[in-house]
């Protein structure tokens, strides 16, 4: 759906705005900003997106929206700083770290409902390597797995197992107020 200059454009952005948050710790000041001839239509449509950030081959951080709620661009801007120096699994980027990072975008499809009534049935239902999925048991118990992750837990059992971990559930629960909801992503790297 992008071209490939469309998605360097975003990567580069995510870029810049990683460096200028290396600089000045106040999202709010980071411009972000591209010359309006380099601005498609596209990046100001509302959409919703992950930035993820790998360094040597390791997840470095990884922050995104689910739902969509500002326009690609802004969203970009505010996942890829959030990456960068919001996530708590890691400590902030530094400035010499930043060019050893290799970013990737994930733009996401609508978010919608995936009803099952047992985990068999979402297992079977499932499709590896295409869909991204959130479980969510309305109690505070909520996480997502992108679709890349299917390179890592390839097997449909591992990869709910692990989300169920991520998301605070034991592997054996399945709560009968547990909700699931699938997504497709266009993804793009450096």
């Amino acid at each position: 759906m992008y071209s490939e200059q469309e998605q360097k454009t975003l990567l580069s952005l995510a870029r810049q705005t990683i460096l200028q948050g290396c600089q000045d710790d106040n999202l709010s000041s980071i411009s972000g900003e591209l010359n309006s001839d380099e601005v498609p239509s596209s990046f100001n449509e509302v959409r919703a997106c992950f930035v993820t950030l790998h360094k040597n081959g390791e997840l470095r951080g990884c922050i995104g929206s689910l739902e969509p709620h500002r326009t690609l661009q802004d969203d970009v801007i505010s996942n890829a700083w959030s990456a960068a120096f919001r996530d708590p699994r890691f400590p902030q980027v530094s400035e010499d770290e930043v060019s050893q990072l290799d970013l990737e975008i994930s733009i996401l499809s609508p978010v919608e409902p995936f009803p099952v009534s047992s985990e068999e049935e979402l297992l079977r239902k499932l499709v590896p390597f295409r869909d991204g999925l959130i479980i969510d048991d309305g109690r505070g118990h909520r996480a997502t797995f992108l679709p890349q992750v299917w390179e890592q837990l390839p097997q449909p059992q591992q990869f709910l197992n692990h989300l169920k971990r991520k998301a605070g559930l034991a592997i054996e629960e399945w709560p009968k107020s547990l909700k699931c909801f699938k997504y497709h992503c266009e993804a793009f790297s450096e």
